[in-house]
């Protein structure tokens, strides 16, 4: 099941990068966020780790809803362009994408020997986070530069979970402390954005 949603996860994140709509790159993030929070659920159940279970929902009620409807209500009064156009053509990134993949499972190869359980799913959580960089990149509009930061947070609470079968709920609150703060720098990027229009 673990294998189902850390594909899933990686599926989406690839997905977004090929999409041309504001509306449908949220929901792509929805969907990395909810295979996110289910497989910290599902690592929870099996470790018994309580505040990793916590967490699993705290993500999927945050991350997978919350947020997306935020900041869908934020563009909708906005009025920003729904048509995002990636300055990368499509035909660069089909090659850029299984380059970044082949390229992190080398990189990541010392630390996946040194991990015994989820080696390939270290060296997929560091894949995403370049897969996330490159959708900042692709793009000259702030609403899918905000998308890829909260994708890099999400490849970075993967990289933790995979890395260390479970966090300290210290971590994870860490980690929510920075999206919260990332939440408050989006909404004053959209601010001066609206300035701009």
């Amino acid at each position: 099941m673990v294998d189902l949603f850390i594909g899933l996860f990686l599926a989406s994140l690839i997905v977004s990068l090929f999409t041309s709509r504001l509306y449908l790159l949220l929901f792509w993030y929805s969907i990395n966020s909810l295979m996110l929070g289910l497989l910290g659920l599902s690592l929870g159940k099996n470790l018994h780790d309580i505040p990793m279970i916590i967490t699993g929902i705290i993500t999927i009620i945050l991350k997978a809803i919350a947020i997306p409807y935020v900041l869908k209500n934020i563009s909708k009064k906005l009025k920003l362009k729904r048509e995002i156009t990636p300055n990368i053509k499509i035909q660069y990134s089909i090659i850029l994408v299984p380059a970044i993949l082949v390229f992190t499972f080398y990189l990541s190869e010392p630390i996946t020997h040194m991990i015994n359980t989820n080696g390939n799913y270290v060296a997929i959580s560091i894949s995403s986070l370049f897969l996330s960089l490159l959708l900042m990149m692709e793009h000259k509009n702030i609403a899918p530069k905000i998308i890829g930061f909260l994708t890099m947070e999400n490849s970075l609470f993967l990289l933790g979970v995979s890395a260390t079968d479970g966090m300290p709920m210290l971590v994870e609150l860490g980690i929510f402390f920075d999206l919260l703060m990332a939440i408050v720098v989006i909404n004053l990027l959209f601010k001066k954005e609206e300035q701009k229009i």
